[in-house]
């Protein structure tokens, strides 16, 4: 056996930690690009609190899904304003705007000379500037990735900026941050948490690190995502998101995912739809084709034992069988009112998506090799009003 595992220098969790950000930041830089979401969230606040500190900032919003041309102007501003860190509050798509910015902002070629799939995929050369995330979401993990999943909207794919030197140097953890997510995003973010739980445990490149945090977050995610996402203020429910979350996150960066994240960059780059959405609704179906995949090797398939460990966590119930755990996953998507994915049902356009996923390095950690009819099969399943799973 052999596995490394690599993550943030350290993760500060708790309730209140926020307010901790500054005397964290200070020993890495004197002026912070701030990188926030639409709405600027905890900006003020947290440029304050800078200020209180002896430190500079200078803030940059991110609007929507973080594209290559987000990421250059934040390289520009961090560049033109002197900033020799970078701090990220917000969302999946804040924490990978800023972790690739910090990545860039030291780089003497372009953005594309690096990304994977559409770029040339070199390796960064330079280190990048210190990098601070402050996740207020509970489901990418971003916090403790070493990649950032950027739009390139003219490939119609999201893709990944991939290096070990991205990892943060801090990850604050403040389930305070998420008393204010909505239903929808509760959901969507959730169900992102719970899909980066479950791919890397049933994955070809698990481990036992990670198998442990495996089987720790999808226990928190199958007790508190129904809870979190009828009462927001449960803060019970909203720390053992925040703590799935951020398991997941660990998880992901050190094995692999799967089928569903090997769809989820090309249908989010075609179809503009939301990440997690795309995870919930595809996570069942995913299951049910590895599941019969593997069944029609060996009862004893590890990956196979895997999803009935699945199935057992998340039911509660010790004679559960693997379908009984797809079964709990569809149900879980319809008690969060997670619609159907809105997708062309054309020949044509199943056959991009299929073929761009196949090039994804997520679908490269599926537990079994899916043949295209099945994948495409998926993809009308996800995209379903109701459509009997097993």
């Amino acid at each position: 056996m052999t596995f490394e595992f690599a993550t943030a220098g350290r993760v500060v969790f708790g309730w209140g930690t926020f307010g901790q950000v500054p005397d964290l930041a200070r020993p890495f830089g004197s002026k912070a690009l701030v990188v926030l979401g639409r709405e600027g969230r905890r900006g003020d606040e947290l440029a304050e609190r800078l200020a209180a500190a002896g430190m500079r900032s200078v803030p940059f919003r991110v609007d929507g899904e973080p594209k290559v041309a987000t990421v250059e102007s934040a390289v520009r501003l961090a560049r033109a304003e002197g900033c020799d860190l970078v701090i990220g509050v917000g969302g999946g798509s804040v924490i990978d705007a800023a972790k690739a910015a910090a990545g860039m902002a030291t780089q003497a070629g372009g953005l594309l000379e690096h990304l994977e799939v559409v770029g040339e995929g070199k390796p960064l050369v330079a280190d990048p500037l210190p990098f601070i995330a402050v996740p207020t979401t509970a489901g990418t993990g971003a916090e403790v990735t070493r990649n950032a999943v950027l739009d390139v909207p003219d490939k119609r794919v999201k893709v990944s900026l991939r290096s070990p030197a991205l990892l943060p140097r801090v990850a604050v953890i403040d389930p305070e941050l998420t008393l204010s997510m909505p239903p929808r995003v509760t959901a969507y973010t959730g169900m992102d948490a719970l899909t980066q739980l479950i791919e890397p445990f049933v994955s070809n490149a698990s481990n036992p690190i990670v198998d442990g945090l495996c089987r720790e977050g999808i226990a928190r995610a199958a007790r508190s995502l129904r809870a979190a996402f009828r009462d927001g203020s449960d803060r019970a429910a909203r720390e053992d998101m925040a703590t799935a979350s951020l398991l997941g996150g660990l998880a992901l960066a050190n094995a692999r995912l799967g089928a569903v994240h090997g769809f989820a960059g090309v249908l989010g780059g075609t179809y503009g739809l939301p990440h997690g959405a795309i995870c919930a609704r595809l996570l069942p179906f995913v299951m049910t084709a590895n599941i019969a995949a593997l069944e029609a090797r060996s009862a004893d398939e590890p990956a196979l034992v895997r999803y009935r460990a699945v199935a057992r966590i998340v039911t509660g119930q010790p004679a559960a069988t693997a379908m009984d755990g797809v079964q709990w996953v569809a149900r879980l998507c319809d008690d969060l009112e997670i619609p159907p994915l809105a997708i062309d049902h054309s020949p044509a356009a199943l056959d991009a998506v299929v073929a761009g996923a196949r090039r994804a390095s997520s679908m490269k950690g599926n537990p079994v090799e899916l043949p295209d009819d099945v994948l495409r099969q998926i993809l009308r399943g996800s995209s379903a009003v109701r459509e009997v799973i097993g």
